[in-house]
């Protein structure tokens, strides 16, 4: 079984204007409601491939309401822990002349609520996956991730981590199966600036040294890279298309490497369906359908360096 975890999801509010003006009253041509956060549109994206995952997190309110109902009228399975308190964040992403967001908090979790999310997390069986993804709530200890890995080191369940910063680097020691920086976040980890691909495979390789089994780094327009647990190294390109969003098309290219790999256990094969999974959703109004990734999937062709 695969499981996602989104700790702060959000209800992600897109709208479209030609021109905002600030101080001013704006109208929007176009406008759009999504259920947010990277494990949920990792899950989605799953669903997409023919994996079905169960989402996990917390959710609180009137918005949190809306997210589960709508991932079950999508399908998705389900199992949010309701808090007591405030209520799921709201996102506010405009897009015009030039792309703002505007993110709420979200809500408090207190130590009963994270407890029953480490329950639920003990059921995991030897084999399953994991996926840890995204940003967490500032009221939660950066360590988090680490914690939830230490409690789960002895059942071989792979782990999957998209995340920044320390919430990345705490977990490295505990060999995560796979890791996805994208090149910007891998510059911060290291505090350095990277000119070109050389430089990109050289800090992919220390987080690899540093415990990663694999180690794929998106790199927008570049494509992506991939080191896995042998030492290869791969890269892809990236397919033709008009991008229209930028959100979720890592969480996709995460899904779609999973799935890949899933259907091949082969890492080239896992990497061609990542790639053609997150420029789906890059070149799409939201996340991609099966349909617009398998589109795509020939035009992606993977080297070996």
């Amino acid at each position: 079984m695969i499981y996602t975890v989104t700790l702060n999801p959000s209800i992600d509010y897109v709208i479209k204007l030609d021109n905002l003006k600030n101080g001013e009253v704006n109208r929007t041509k176009e406008e759009y409601v999504y259920p947010g956060g990277k494990g949920i549109n990792v899950s989605l994206i799953l669903k997409e491939l023919g994996y079905k995952s169960r989402a996990l997190g917390f959710v609180s309110g009137f918005t949190g309401l809306y997210i589960k109902d709508t991932l079950k009228n999508k399908g998705l399975e389900e199992d949010f822990i309701n808090l007591k308190n405030g209520f799921t964040r709201i996102n506010v992403k405009v897009k015009s002349n030039e792309e703002t967001e505007i993110n709420g908090q979200g809500p408090n979790i207190d130590d009963e609520s994270l407890n029953k999310l480490y329950e639920k997390l003990d059921s995991l069986k030897e084999n399953d996956i994991l996926v840890l993804a995204g940003s967490i709530p500032k009221t939660l200890d950066s360590s988090l991730y680490e914690n939830i890995m230490k409690r789960l080191e002895n059942k071989n369940v792979k782990i999957v981590v998209d995340a920044t910063k320390d919430l990345l680097m705490n977990v490295l020691k505990h060999k995560p199966f796979l890791i996805k920086p994208n090149n910007h976040e891998l510059e911060e980890l290291f505090n350095v600036k990277l000119n070109g691909i050389d430089d990109i495979i050289t800090y992919a390789k220390k987080l690899k040294e540093m415990g990663a089994k694999n180690v794929l780094v998106s790199m927008g327009k570049d494509g992506a890279l991939l080191i896995n647990e042998d030492g290869e190294v791969f890269t892809s390109n990236v397919a033709k298309g008009e991008v229209k969003n930028s959100v979720g098309a890592g969480d996709s290219m995460v899904a779609g490497f999973i799935a890949g790999y899933l259907n091949s256990n082969n890492y080239e094969k896992a990497l061609k369906l990542g790639a053609a999974s997150g420029g789906a959703t890059a070149f799409s109004n939201d996340l991609a359908t099966k349909e617009d990734i398998y589109k795509l999937i020939d035009e992606i062709k993977i080297e070996r360096r």
